[in-house]
């Protein structure tokens, strides 16, 4: 057999290339993996994403709703609380319109003339008023007078013995106080009640103290 039998003729070359691009093209659909490792699954993929999708638009859809609440409590604050600086300036007029009429002895009420008379009446109306007016915006009186001393409304100013009361309770009011919705606006001065008991207590232990 000479030496030109054995050489391949172009029909062998084509058919190894046509193996060759075969077997590149399948590599390329199969991916650079070995055989036998198994493919990922798409859905469960998409599963995944579609989880973490959900749990980020949770979380936005929370702090939305923390934020929409904020701002609503901030706005209605705002309504309420928008003349505190406003009311707590009226109340010291309100104090004085008081003071007047307090240091007008009442023999000088019953004695005096028609204008006297109009005038006081003419104060005191203009203090209703004035705290009426102050009322409607959400600003109330603290009733202290008889109450339990509590440091939240009231201001203790001094202390009265009176061994008729419980101890700590409000007897004498020298200022009133105000509260603006749930905030005091300025708390009430006050005398508190000494108790007798306590007072007795005390003087007992003194006496045993300087026996001993």
């Amino acid at each position: 057999m000479t030496d030109e039998t054995k050489k391949p003729g172009p029909d062998a070359e084509e058919n190894q290339d046509a193996a060759a691009a075969a077997a590149a093209s399948a590599f390329a659909e199969n991916g650079s993996e070995a055989p036998g490792e198994q493919q990922p699954d798409p859905l469960e993929a998409l599963r995944a994403e579609n989880n973490e999708i959900r749990d980020r638009f949770l979380r936005l859809a929370a702090e939305m709703d923390n934020l929409r609440r904020r701002t609503e409590r901030d706005v209605k604050d705002a309504k309420s609380y928008a003349v505190t600086a406003f009311a707590r300036d009226m109340l010291a007029v309100s104090d004085n319109l008081r003071r007047a009429l307090d240091s007008i002895p009442a023999e000088t009420r019953e004695a005096g003339d028609a204008g006297l008379k109009a005038l006081i009446e003419g104060v005191d109306m203009t203090e209703r008023a004035m705290l009426s007016a102050l009322e409607r915006h959400g600003v109330r009186k603290i009733d202290a007078e008889g109450q339990k001393f509590d440091p939240n409304f009231h201001q203790a100013m001094f202390e009265v013995p009176n061994p008729a009361v419980p101890n700590n309770t409000v007897v004498q009011v020298v200022q009133a106080g105000y509260v603006i919705g749930e905030r005091v606006l300025r708390p009430a001065m006050v005398g508190v009640a000494k108790g007798g008991p306590k007072v007795e207590a005390s003087a007992a232990a003194e006496a045993t103290a300087d026996k001993a």
